[in-house]
Protein backbone atom coordinates (compact mmCIF):
# COMPACT_ATOMS: atom_id res chain seq x y z
CA UNK A 1 0.00 0.00 0.00
CA UNK A 2 1.01 3.51 -0.78
CA UNK A 3 0.78 6.09 2.28
CA UNK A 4 1.21 9.50 0.35
CA UNK A 5 0.82 13.20 1.67
CA UNK A 6 -2.23 15.02 -0.31
CA UNK A 7 0.63 18.09 -1.29
CA UNK A 8 2.52 14.94 -3.52
CA UNK A 9 -0.49 13.62 -4.90
CA UNK A 10 -1.58 17.43 -6.07
CA UNK A 11 1.87 18.45 -7.25
CA UNK A 12 2.11 14.98 -9.42
CA UNK A 13 -1.58 16.26 -11.24
CA UNK A 14 -0.32 19.41 -11.15
CA UNK A 15 2.78 18.47 -13.08
CA UNK A 16 0.94 16.35 -15.19
CA UNK A 17 -1.84 18.64 -16.13
CA UNK A 18 0.96 21.67 -16.68
CA UNK A 19 2.80 19.10 -19.57
CA UNK A 20 -0.53 17.81 -21.63
CA UNK A 21 -0.35 16.94 -24.09
CA UNK A 22 2.95 14.86 -23.52
CA UNK A 23 3.61 12.60 -20.73
CA UNK A 24 5.12 14.13 -17.64
CA UNK A 25 7.35 12.33 -15.10
CA UNK A 26 9.34 12.85 -11.74
CA UNK A 27 9.96 11.29 -8.17
CA UNK A 28 9.31 11.46 -5.03
CA UNK A 29 12.19 10.94 -2.98
CA UNK A 30 12.12 9.98 0.64
CA UNK A 31 14.44 8.90 3.32
CA UNK A 32 15.82 5.45 2.52
CA UNK A 33 14.09 2.68 4.32
CA UNK A 34 11.02 4.53 5.23
CA UNK A 35 8.67 3.77 2.45
CA UNK A 36 7.73 7.35 3.20
CA UNK A 37 7.77 10.01 -0.30
CA UNK A 38 8.41 13.61 1.56
CA UNK A 39 10.16 15.37 -1.88
CA UNK A 40 8.25 16.08 -5.12
CA UNK A 41 11.14 16.22 -8.02
CA UNK A 42 9.46 16.70 -11.30
CA UNK A 43 11.82 15.99 -13.95
CA UNK A 44 12.03 17.04 -18.05
CA UNK A 45 10.44 13.86 -20.14
CA UNK A 46 13.66 13.51 -22.60
CA UNK A 47 11.01 12.36 -25.41
CA UNK A 48 8.89 15.20 -25.03
CA UNK A 49 6.41 12.74 -26.02
CA UNK A 50 2.65 12.25 -25.98
CA UNK A 51 2.83 8.26 -25.57
CA UNK A 52 6.27 7.85 -24.03
CA UNK A 53 8.59 9.08 -21.12
CA UNK A 54 12.32 9.06 -20.39
CA UNK A 55 14.22 10.87 -18.05
CA UNK A 56 16.86 12.93 -19.20
CA UNK A 57 20.12 10.66 -18.42
CA UNK A 58 21.98 13.84 -17.08
CA UNK A 59 19.59 15.19 -15.18
CA UNK A 60 19.09 11.39 -13.75
CA UNK A 61 21.81 10.99 -12.81
CA UNK A 62 22.26 14.24 -10.94
CA UNK A 63 18.50 13.78 -9.03
CA UNK A 64 19.75 10.32 -8.39
CA UNK A 65 23.33 11.46 -7.11
CA UNK A 66 21.41 14.62 -4.99
CA UNK A 67 19.27 11.99 -3.39
CA UNK A 68 22.21 9.61 -2.25
CA UNK A 69 24.06 12.67 -0.63
CA UNK A 70 20.67 13.22 1.34
CA UNK A 71 19.95 9.90 2.52
CA UNK A 72 17.28 9.29 0.26
CA UNK A 73 15.62 7.00 -2.31
CA UNK A 74 13.24 7.12 -5.04
CA UNK A 75 10.19 5.75 -3.41
CA UNK A 76 7.85 6.48 -6.18
CA UNK A 77 8.42 7.03 -9.73
CA UNK A 78 5.63 9.24 -11.73
CA UNK A 79 4.59 9.91 -15.23
CA UNK A 80 1.22 10.66 -16.73
CA UNK A 81 -0.60 8.68 -19.97
CA UNK A 82 -2.33 11.45 -21.72
CA UNK A 83 -5.11 9.71 -24.03
CA UNK A 84 -5.35 5.93 -21.99
CA UNK A 85 -6.08 4.62 -18.43
CA UNK A 86 -2.96 5.10 -15.67
CA UNK A 87 -2.21 1.42 -16.36
CA UNK A 88 1.64 0.51 -17.21
CA UNK A 89 2.13 -0.25 -20.64
CA UNK A 90 4.63 -2.63 -21.35
CA UNK A 91 7.12 -0.30 -22.46
CA UNK A 92 6.36 1.34 -18.29
CA UNK A 93 6.98 -2.50 -17.32
CA UNK A 94 9.60 -3.17 -19.22
CA UNK A 95 11.69 0.12 -18.06
CA UNK A 96 10.87 -0.52 -14.44
CA UNK A 97 14.06 -0.45 -12.54
CA UNK A 98 13.53 0.17 -9.73
CA UNK A 99 11.79 -2.77 -7.95
CA UNK A 100 11.17 -1.07 -4.40
CA UNK A 101 9.59 1.96 -5.70
CA UNK A 102 6.03 2.30 -6.29
CA UNK A 103 5.03 3.28 -9.54
CA UNK A 104 2.12 6.27 -9.67
CA UNK A 105 0.44 6.81 -12.79
CA UNK A 106 -1.65 9.49 -13.47
CA UNK A 107 -4.01 10.03 -16.48
CA UNK A 108 -4.95 13.23 -18.00
CA UNK A 109 -7.11 12.27 -21.11
CA UNK A 110 -9.85 13.15 -18.86
CA UNK A 111 -10.19 17.05 -18.12
CA UNK A 112 -12.20 17.27 -15.31
CA UNK A 113 -11.65 13.44 -13.60
CA UNK A 114 -8.04 13.00 -12.30
CA UNK A 115 -7.34 9.16 -12.44
CA UNK A 116 -4.17 8.64 -10.12
CA UNK A 117 -3.09 4.68 -9.52
CA UNK A 118 0.20 2.80 -7.85
CA UNK A 119 1.37 -0.24 -8.55
CA UNK A 120 4.19 -2.41 -7.68
CA UNK A 121 6.50 -3.57 -10.67
CA UNK A 122 8.90 -6.79 -10.33
CA UNK A 123 10.58 -8.68 -12.42
CA UNK A 124 7.83 -8.08 -15.11
CA UNK A 125 5.16 -8.67 -12.82
CA UNK A 126 2.32 -5.83 -12.26
CA UNK A 127 0.19 -5.22 -9.12
CA UNK A 128 -1.88 -2.51 -8.04
CA UNK A 129 -2.17 -1.58 -4.67
CA UNK A 130 -4.40 0.70 -2.76
CA UNK A 131 -3.29 4.24 -2.71
CA UNK A 132 -4.02 6.12 0.82
CA UNK A 133 -3.84 9.92 0.82
CA UNK A 134 -3.29 11.58 3.93
CA UNK A 135 -2.99 15.19 5.42
CA UNK A 136 0.56 14.59 7.38
CA UNK A 137 2.17 11.19 8.14
CA UNK A 138 1.57 10.04 11.69
CA UNK A 139 4.72 9.98 13.51
CA UNK A 140 6.38 6.84 14.60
Amino acid sequence: MLVIRADLVEAMIAHARADHPDEACGVLAGPAGSDRPERHIAMVNAERSPTFYRFDSAEQLKVWREMDDAGEVPVVIYHSHTATEAYPSRTDVSLAAEPGAHYVLVSTRDPHHDELRSYRIVDGVVTEEPVTVVEHYEHF
